[in-house]
């Protein structure tokens, strides 16, 4: 089947696992678990350890307490890449990895601006908590908002087997 394509098996890289034990691939970490509440088992797709690390290291790096880069360029910065990476993971089993995520950039930010600009928590409370007491988003002078990781919507694939067109099939079958 690979030959046709000029495709070929790198001995090396090959593994044969069991997928309880789990693989990951381009990102993902792909297992068979037990459903909740169920005896049923099904093949669920979560987000990988690596892709977590490395998005850390870059808010990291972003938001670096001593940083002396003006605000409106963090949050843009940190948008651009949290949009990036919530699109691509947003079909795994993600929604609390997405809030934990939200937590550690909004924590990481507002410890930033608590250094540079010398404010105690109750400068933090009184400029980012509504009369409601509800969080503000933090936005820049210019109006950009920080983007919310929880607002993604995540849609889980639904495996359709051979209702996917597939032009290989067509071929083999010629």
């Amino acid at each position: 089947m690979l030959s046709p394509l000029g495709l070929r098996l790198s001995p090396e890289k090959t593994q044969v696992r069991h997928l309880s034990n789990g693989i990951d691939f381009l990102g993902f970490h792909i297992q068979w678990r037990r459903k909740r509440g169920s005896d049923k088992r099904f093949v669920y797709t979560f987000i990988g350890d690596r892709p977590i690390r490395s998005l850390k290291a870059k808010v990291r790096a972003l938001t670096h307490r001593q940083s002396q880069q003006s605000l409106e360029y963090v949050i843009m910065r940190l948008n651009q890449i949290m949009r990036g990476w919530s699109n691509y993971f947003k079909h795994a089993v993600a929604k609390r990895r997405f809030a934990v995520l939200q937590k550690f950039v909004w924590r990481r930010l507002i410890a930033m601006l608590q250094t540079r600009h010398r404010w105690s928590w109750t400068d933090i409370r009184r400029r980012f908590v509504t009369p409601v007491g509800r969080w503000r988003p933090i936005a820049a002078a210019d109006g950009t908002e920080l983007f919310d990781l929880n607002s993604v919507t995540v849609s889980r694939y639904r495996w359709r087997g051979n209702k996917i067109p597939n032009r290989w099939a067509t071929l083999q079958s010629a």
